[in-house]
């Protein structure tokens, strides 16, 4: 086998799709909580400072929606409608009705719902199995959102992403970081030599295995130079299109 490229990216909480997942996700915890049988089939659809949930829920649960959606956004840090969305003040649609009863007979009997993406395997290139890739990305965009919520670096906000690409050898063992990319959302008043320099020495330093960095590892933050508008005032969110990240 001859030496290879495989790239993995990870999203923080504050990226809009992320967001439309947790709330969807919280939700359902919301409605299991209280019963066990519960069946939840949501959508979150985030734009601008609004937040529409649509689907169905066929459960005894008794649950706030208009509650749960503002804790979440405020739990993840969104509180500025004029460069993201603000957990005050920002508009919930919500349109919900019971499981279909066509769809129920199928799973009544032991099916599953007709929804799946999968993609991935186990390995041992990481104690917890999952690629190398994938498993700096997600390691990465946690200390990222770890270093806005402990105030480390206090011009972050709460929407990011990051990606890593990695060279195998010809054993197919990762031999070194090749790229690494990292985009975050920030205030207006700083610069970006400034995000570069503490991005460097509060993420990459405290994250990446220095022994994979050589003088050819390529690192870009914020290479579109600026992005002070983000989450959903900056792109829609939509749950779902971050199953594989």
């Amino acid at each position: 086998m001859k030496k290879y490229y495989f790239t993995s990216e990870s999203v923080t909480e504050g990226h809009p799709d992320k967001v439309c997942d947790n709330i969807s996700d919280t939700i359902l915890d919301e409605c299991l909580k209280q019963d066990e049988n519960s069946r939840v089939a949501i959508e979150t659809f985030a734009s601008s400072n609004t937040i529409t949930i649509a689907g169905q829920i066929t459960s005894t649960a008794r649950i706030k929606i208009g509650e749960i959606v503002r804790e979440k956004l405020k739990e993840i840090g969104y509180d500025n409608a004029q460069t993201d969305i603000d957990y005050r003040t920002c508009n919930i649609n919500a349109d919900i009705t019971k499981q279909s009863a066509d769809i129920a007979l199928g799973v009544d009997v032991g099916g599953a719902g007709d929804q799946g993406i999968m993609f991935g395997y186990a390995c041992d290139e990481t104690p917890n199995y999952m690629p190398f890739a994938i498993d700096m990305a997600h390691k990465l965009a946690r200390r990222l959102t770890q270093v806005r919520k402990e105030g480390i670096v206090d011009f972050l906000r709460p929407d990011g992403k990051t990606q890593v690409t990695v060279e195998y050898d010809e054993n197919g063992k990762p031999a070194r970081l090749d790229a690494v990319v990292l985009s975050t959302q920030h205030d207006p008043d700083v610069t970006q030599e400034q995000i570069h320099e503490d991005i460097k020495k509060h993420v990459f330093d405290a994250i990446l295995p220095q022994e994979l960095v050589d003088e050819n590892t390529k690192f870009f933050v914020n290479p579109t130079g600026r992005f002070v508008i983000g989450g959903p005032h900056g792109d829609s969110g939509l749950t779902g299109r971050k199953i594989i990240v």
